[in-house]
């Protein structure tokens, strides 16, 4: 028979067994509402708790999550290299109105402790060589980390398609040369702010928090006014970063969490078609 001592050991209350006899089967059925019930009867007694989340997209408490139908991947599908592939999927999530697909969560880690951090960022270039974003590289806890340990990840979710695609591999700076050609695209008020941004430093409430920002942006637009968009430079510590792949997965959403895993495996230092290991993974 199963208790609350067994879910929950530090709980002393039993669930009462039902009058009628359940098979297997349909307890099994029962559990996600039984430790539902149990949990909101606990939630008044005990400081500890455990929320089971009911997905969005569930109209009962039968707790179960989407199906994914809209799409199959095959390796008949794929092409020869991660970055081909990873182009054809990111023009079909354009055109398929995915909202921002650049939008990708960036994640690192420091060195010794292994603490991992991530956020989300934009993709702002793929080149032959890997994945670039841009961001302040003096203050921000990303360049820490990377200071210390100089690999990273990238995951993108387009949930307009079910798809997912997972980049892992080395970080490298851009040049100066490289970063200024991107930085002069840029919105003057964006340049500004690079500028201005001490990023991740801490603004102090007994010295105005946000006022402290705000004075910042006024003493750089001070420093640039009558300036040419095009004549601001790109700060010293502000520049891109190219996440260089050794592995690229793509995964595409199926139905009973049966999904389909491809991953691309760089061999030694090919580059082009025959530079990628192609494998199944399961899901």
């Amino acid at each position: 028979m199963i208790t609350s001592n067994d879910w929950y050991p530090e709980h002393n209350e039993q669930i009462t067994p039902p009058k009628t006899f359940h098979s297997p089967a349909s307890l099994l059925m029962r559990i996600p509402s039984l430790l539902f019930s149990q949990l909101s009867r606990m939630s008044s007694s005990t400081p500890k708790e455990r929320h089971i989340l009911t997905p969005t997209d569930s109209t009962d408490a039968s707790f179960r999550a989407q199906q994914y139908q809209k799409g199959t991947l095959s390796r008949s599908q794929l092409l020869p290299s991660a970055f081909a592939q990873f182009t054809t999927w990111f023009t079909a999530a354009q055109a398929a109105h995915v909202h921002q697909p650049e939008t990708v969560c960036l994640s690192t880690a420091a060195l010794p402790s292994g603490a991992v951090s991530s956020r989300f960022v934009y993709l702002k270039e793929l080149d032959v060589k890997g994945f670039v974003i841009y961001s302040n590289w003096a203050t921000s806890r990303k360049a820490s980390d990377v200071r210390s340990n100089p690999v990273a990840s990238l995951a993108f979710w387009w949930q307009e398609v079910e798809r997912q695609v997972r980049v892992e591999g080395r970080v490298e700076r851009l040049s100066r040369e490289e970063s200024q050609a991107y930085y002069d695209l840029r919105a003057r008020g964006s340049k500004v702010g690079a500028w201005a941004s001490e990023q991740s430093s801490v603004l102090r409430e007994e010295n105005g928090e946000r006022e402290v920002l705000e004075k910042r942006v006024r003493e750089v637009e001070g420093r640039f006014e009558g300036m040419e968009d095009g004549e601001i430079p790109v700060p010293e510590f502000w520049g891109g970063i190219r996440v260089v792949p050794t592995m690229v997965e793509f995964w595409q959403g199926r139905e009973s969490r049966l999904h389909d895993r491809f991953r691309y495996t760089r061999i030694g230092e090919g580059k082009g078609e025959d530079g990628w290991k192609i494998e199944r993974l399961s899901p």
